[in-house]
């Protein structure tokens, strides 16, 4: 049976947390902001009376997280936090309608980055803060901050922290997942504020270098001007690229790194198949825009380097419209939208590990066929991967391929175009931002319909939580006692 103490215990304390931050950053804005001081106001007074109400009621004595609980807080916990965050817009009056307000929220929260907003540099600082709020808090993900505080409330994270980060890694920072939570954010506040500066000592304005470094390394993509980062220097260009090939890795790898564990790094199959895949990518993404602009070799380097780690990372920034260059560079660019970086980072998508595993089984399969006798494994870092890691795979894929069949059916259906649909489910899915069509790098959705929003809010939830955390809810087996 299902223990409801633990589920409403954790979302209520992220609820309150999110208060909090909602009434703090209304009484930043105070002085200079008085039109979106009581709707940041109104949105955290809301917020914090929900989660005080849903952390001191009891259903029950026990606080213990198991797998049922752990997957039924994570969802839930998500969906709060989409609908509560949705709040600031609501009352700050800069969207139209309940699927606007829902979808800016889900795509901050999930780090997506697609929005609905036509014209980013109107809005509001405060909102625009919001925003980038959103993606940094879904960076690294809320449960992950409400484990290293579950202690706390005497609650064990283990099965909380496993449904949050599903991926197949199994590389560890510290024996006690408390401890690991803790340290993962200590590197990413840690390399938040050091992007940050640095972009404010490459002239960005102090505003613009918290946004964006808050979003970069959060792989979120939202910005604050509407080129994107067109709008900046080739110095901050690269300077991002940076910064957004490190969130896209394994905070395991970052955190050996930091230890001057450089052999642990180097010796990780996952990472160096990481940095094959952006070089060659970026290679025949620079061949494709020579080939089709005038541009130099060093613009169009910069440009096909910008945007494949942006899209590999799932950051979804923007120095160039890709769609209009080539269909060559066009396919390269949505092929991107499948891939995902480093399991255990900030980045959506399948993830690399996976395609790794993937390449690797079905290479030795050509080998069992000539000796069907012979015991052939995979191996991933010099170790035996496991049966069931190799079925989970297997399943998240066919799964994965499954919901983008589906859903580009559905959205093909309800209004967009064929090509539009296909992008704005992988871009969704994959928790990106920029897809090809109608939705493409220089585009935005503000004009998918009201059923659309929804739908795609949905799949950047399923995206972002890797499919199982979300899917396994509509089983029976997981409502059932045995």
């Amino acid at each position: 049976m299902i223990n409801f103490q633990p589920v409403s215990n954790v979302i209520g304390v992220l609820l309150s947390l999110l208060g909090a931050i909602m009434i703090l950053l209304g009484l930043i804005f105070m002085l200079d902001e008085q039109g979106t001081v009581w709707a940041f106001g109104k949105s955290g007074i809301i917020t914090l009376v929900f989660g005080a109400i849903l952390y001191f009621v009891r259903f029950g004595h026990k606080k213990a997280v198991h797998k049922r609980e752990g997957y039924l807080i994570v969802a839930l916990a998500w969906i709060a936090m989409i609908v509560f965050g949705a709040l600031p817009y609501y009352f700050a009056d800069v969207t139209t309608g309940f699927s606007d307000n829902i979808f800016e929220s889900a795509s901050g929260f999930t780090t997506t980055g697609a929005t609905i907003f036509e014209n980013i540099e109107i809005l509001p600082n405060s909102v625009l803060l919001w925003r980038s709020l959103t993606q940094w808090l879904g960076g690294m993900g809320v449960i992950v901050l409400t484990v290293a505080l579950l202690p706390l409330l005497g609650i064990g994270g283990i099965q909380l922290f496993m449904a949050e980060a599903p991926g197949p890694t199994s590389d560890k920072i510290h024996p006690r997942i408390q401890g690991t939570a803790k340290r993962l954010w200590f590197i990413y506040v840690g390399l938040t504020t050091l992007l940050t500066g640095i972009l404010y000592l490459e002239g960005m304005n102090p505003f613009d270098a918290i946004n964006h470094g808050l979003t970069t390394m959060a792989t979120g993509g939202f910005s604050t001007h509407n080129a994107s980062v067109a709008n900046y220097s080739p110095l901050i260009q690269y300077t991002l690229i940076l910064f957004m090939i490190i969130a896209g890795t394994n905070y395991a790898m970052l955190y050996f790194g930091i230890k001057g564990k450089f052999k642990n790094v180097f010796r990780n199959d996952e990472f160096k198949f990481y940095i094959i895949v952006v070089a060659v990518f970026t290679i025949l993404m620079t061949a494709g825009i020579i080939h089709k602009t005038h541009l130099d070799l060093e613009s169009a380097f910069r440009a096909g380097l910008f945007q494949i780690v942006s899209l590999i990372t799932t950051t979804g920034f923007v120095t160039t419209d890709y769609s209009i260059i080539s269909p060559f560079v066009t396919s390269l660019a949505f092929l991107m939208l499948f891939f995902g970086a480093s399991a255990g980072s900030t980045s959506g998508g399948i993830k690399l590990i996976r395609h790794l595993v993937f390449v690797k089984n079905s290479l030795l399969e050509f080998k069992r066929l000539l000796h069907p006798r012979a015991i052939v494994r995979v191996k991933l870092n010099k170790q035996l991967v496991p049966g069931r890691i190799m079925t989970h795979i297997l399943v998240f894929l066919l799964m994965y391929l499954g919901v983008f069949v589906l859903g580009t059916i559905v959205i093909s259906t309800l209004e967009l175009d064929f090509l539009s649909a296909a992008g704005a489910v992988a871009t969704c899915l994959g928790n990106v931002g920029p897809g090809i069509g109608s939705v493409g790098p220089v585009n935005n959705f503000a004009h998918v319909a009201g059923l659309e929003k929804i739908i795609l809010s949905f799949i950047m939830i399923l995206g972002r939580l890797e499919l199982f955390t979300i899917i396994i809810l509509f089983t029976p087996f997981f409502w059932r006692n045995n």
